[in-house]
């Protein structure tokens, strides 16, 4: 069956009628759930269920952002605590690289077996952006560290992880957001770093994990590659850098088209995603006429869009065994230790 080439989110905890019409007429690659879709563990499979039932295929990607903390939509009760991505670069700092490593992969295990349990299949993690001093905070902790090579040793681990529990991982934000001063849900960042500089540093993480088969584009311009556009809607961005330098060849998505970095209708919005060279368009807000004006301006997949997208559903087809006791020792060691060293800063 032909897909569009969309991702989308969805209003609240049930599918509503328009939803679910829109959803069989439309046939979206993926939705998207926020904490809004999410207020039980039955609620969310019936939702899911739902959904896959309208669009009429199990090949769909329902995606979520759990990363970890102050980013993940399911929280106690409803999902598991997580400690950011700054736990594990501290312990990598502190002289444990290794142990770090294995412990964020442990626990994308887990995390994958709990998504897998509800009917999500893709998580937006890991975060590869590499932050400098100076750069907003909208990164932050949920950075892996300040080296390209800490971020690429613990972002393959996690990546590792999801992909072995049969769930998609999304590296973002591509080809980097950490050097950005503004957040670009709210404003449009502008990078003035050279390009060979950014090539050795922003740019590098997402090179070294350019077969991770499935990608989120940065909403930031990068003035010496492309002034006049953030590389999310920039074609010069993602055939020169994404696709040429970095050598990515995975499902590249968008990052949120309703984000305020973003200018014109919705459908400018979207028509410039995906004429820019993105696979396809995320769209999260839920609001139905949205959903539709965003809709009517992609295409069906084909070509290498269609390939890339049945490359990442095939990662969902993955079900490795592990040692789940040993993952949650190693879990409950890493949110001990980050809790100290919290408490004691």
């Amino acid at each position: 069956m032909q897909r569009r080439a969309l991702i989308t989110g969805l209003e609240g905890t049930t599918l509503t009628d328009g939803e679910a019409r829109f959803l069989r007429d439309v046939r979206p690659l993926g939705i998207i759930l926020f904490g809004r879709n999410c207020e039980s563990h039955d609620q969310i499979r019936r939702l899911v269920a739902d959904a896959l039932a309208a669009i009429g295929s199990d090949d769909t990607l329902v995606l979520i952002d759990q990363e970890g903390g102050r980013v993940q939509r399911l929280r106690p009760p409803l999902g598991r605590a997580l400690p950011p991505a700054a736990a594990y670069a501290a312990r990598y700092e502190s002289g444990d690289a290794d142990g770090a490593c294995i412990a964020a992969e442990a626990a994308a295990r887990l995390v994958a077996r709990d998504l897998r349990d509800l009917g999500i299949n893709t998580n937006c993690t890991p975060v590869l952006d590499l932050p400098v001093p100076g750069a907003h905070a909208i990164i932050g902790d949920r950075a892996f560290g300040t080296s390209v090579e800490q971020i690429v040793r613990l972002g393959r681990a996690v990546a590792k992880g999801f992909i072995g529990g049969g769930v998609l991982p999304v590296i973002k934000h591509i080809p980097g957001h950490g050097r950005a001063t503004k957040d670009s849900h709210l404003d449009l960042p502008v990078v003035e770093t050279p390009r060979a500089e950014l090539s050795a540093s922003d740019f590098a993480p997402f090179k070294q994990l350019a077969d991770v088969p499935a990608a989120m584009s940065a909403h930031v311009v990068f003035s010496d590659i492309d002034p006049a556009a953030p590389a999310s809607t920039s074609a010069k961005v993602t055939s020169e850098i994404i696709r040429g330098e970095i050598g990515y060849d995975g499902l590249l998505m968008s990052d949120d088209l309703g984000m305020h970095a973003l200018r014109g209708t919705m459908r400018e919005r979207a028509e410039a995603v995906v004429r820019a060279g993105s696979d396809v368009a995320l769209h999260c807000s839920g609001v139905l006429s949205e959903m539709e004006e965003a809709a009517s301006a992609v295409p069906d997949l084909a070509g290498s869009a269609l390939r890339r997208a049945n490359a990442a559903l095939a990662v969902l087809k993955n079900r490795d065994v592990f040692d789940v006791a040993s993952a949650e020792r190693q879990l409950s060691e890493m949110i001990t230790s980050h809790t100290r060293r919290s408490e004691s800063v």
